[in-house]
């Protein structure tokens, strides 16, 4: 019998699969030594902590916390924080090393890390979090800091789970800036307008990009899976701009329609639904699809925005988009990643599509440390304007050494954290 953990422990060999495969070719294209591409693969640091948690029957339960910072040469460590039952040393460490790289081909004055606890939160009370998540920053007091490293939030925390951070940080000897411990936070303790959307809406910002590159005529047909924070805010903007979104679906169900949906009636339905889930969900010229088929629509821009490893080697050849926005982490598994390539369907890697939260967090941190604030309008004009540079040089650099997007993204992270080396060794 397969177990929840096991499950977990595929996953995570898969993703490291992943990144290793890219992350060496990549090191190829540039010609670097076996040492320095075994540095780069290498965690600089890692913590394992115990977080003892009084819960609400009077009984004491130990929690197991975990930060690993990947590498700093170019700035401060930034990566969020989880909790979950599937959190572990090996998945915190490959999502750390996957922070590098992504704020390193968009050009981020950032190193790579990333935390979690291994907790269920559906069974713990607010308050049982609450202490929870303060015992974590206590113990991890001499490992994170305003200009050391930066948490967010990630799966299962939110920005209630930042404010707490904010305020036990405040509360030490010298806390500096409390404000930028994190980002990710609410307005009213520093947080920045278009953090929401961000994810979404350098996702959709990606697909506009490479679907002008690729000359795609008329508006192009759409298939988002997931309609949570990254999927719908990516519908969302793709639907203003006048794309044709004619597939979605959510965790409940999948639909369909060849003129277009209404992402906004969609929304204003989902809001109102117990659950918040399009299950039940109609109108007109709307049908009712599998989430399968939705992955394999016809469509111009196939987008998964949910979960991992949703194109594997057992649907690749049946994928029909001829581009695929990666706005989830890792949904593409590395055996359907040749076989998409080898059918000429364009794959743009997550470490650049889903970036945009990871840039409007820095917006956040720098106006917390005394830069001007920006509105909300400025705040997606830069987000825009960076995603598209960033997408042009990795466009550019697959181009020049005849590779695929994925490595490409690669080749520009490593080719920046190999050159800051050569300085800060």
């Amino acid at each position: 019998m397969t177990t929840l953990a096991g499950l977990a422990t595929e996953k995570v060999i898969n993703d490291s699969e992943s990144v290793g495969a890219a992350l060496k070719q990549a090191a190829r294209e540039l010609k670097l030594s076996p040492g320095m591409t075994t540095l780069l693969a290498t965690p600089e640091r890692e913590v394992t902590i115990s977080i003892p948690v009084t819960m609400d029957d009077g009984s004491l339960q130990i929690f197991q916390g975990f930060r690993v910072q990947h590498n700093g040469v170019l700035g401060p460590y930034k990566g969020g924080i989880r909790y979950d039952t599937g959190v572990s040393l090996d998945e915190v460490r490959t999502l750390a090393m996957l922070m590098t790289y992504k704020c390193a081909v968009l050009g981020l004055p950032y190193g790579g890390a990333k935390g979690g606890i291994l907790c269920d939160p559906t069974r713990l009370s607010r308050r049982e979090l609450e202490a929870l998540t303060r015992g974590y920053v206590n113990r991890m007091r001499n490992v994170i800091g305003p200009l050391v490293d930066i948490p967010a939030p990630d799966v299962n925390t939110d920005e209630t789970i930042m404010a707490w951070i904010v305020d036990e940080w405040s509360r030490s000897a010298d806390p500096g800036n409390a404000a930028a411990i994190v980002t990710g936070k609410p307005l009213a303790l520093g947080g920045s307008p278009g953090r929401r959307e961000s994810t979404g809406f350098g996702v959709a910002a990606i697909a506009r990009r490479a679907a002008g590159i690729m000359k795609m005529q008329g508006p192009p047909s759409i298939a988002v899976q997931g309609f949570g924070k990254v999927g719908y805010w990516t519908a969302k903007s793709l639907y203003d701009s006048g794309c044709k979104i004619t597939a979605v679906s959510d965790v409940s169900s999948a639909f369909y329609s060849r003129d277009g949906l209404d992402i906004d009636h969609m929304f204003a339905y989902m809001q109102q639904h117990p659950k918040r889930l399009l299950e039940g969900y109609s109108a007109p010229g709307v049908s009712r699809i599998s989430h399968d088929d939705l992955l394999t629509a016809k469509v111009d821009i196939l987008i998964p925005a949910a979960l991992g490893h949703q194109i594997t080697s057992k649907n690749a050849d049946a994928i029909r988009a001829a581009l695929i926005v990666e706005g989830a982490n890792a949904p593409v598994t590395a055996e359907a990643d040749a076989i998409l390539e080898r059918n000429h369907v364009v794959v743009v890697p997550d470490i650049l599509a889903n970036a945009g939260g990871v840039v409007v967090s820095y917006y956040e941190w720098v106006q917390n440390l005394g830069y001007p604030r920006m509105d909300f309008d400025e705040v997606i004009s830069r987000l825009k304007k960076a995603m598209e540079s960033a997408f042009d040089q990795v466009w550019e650099t697959a181009r020049k050494h005849e590779v695929s997007p994925r490595v490409a993204a690669y080749i520009c992270a490593i080719d920046r954290v190999v050159q800051a080396l050569k300085y800060r060794r």
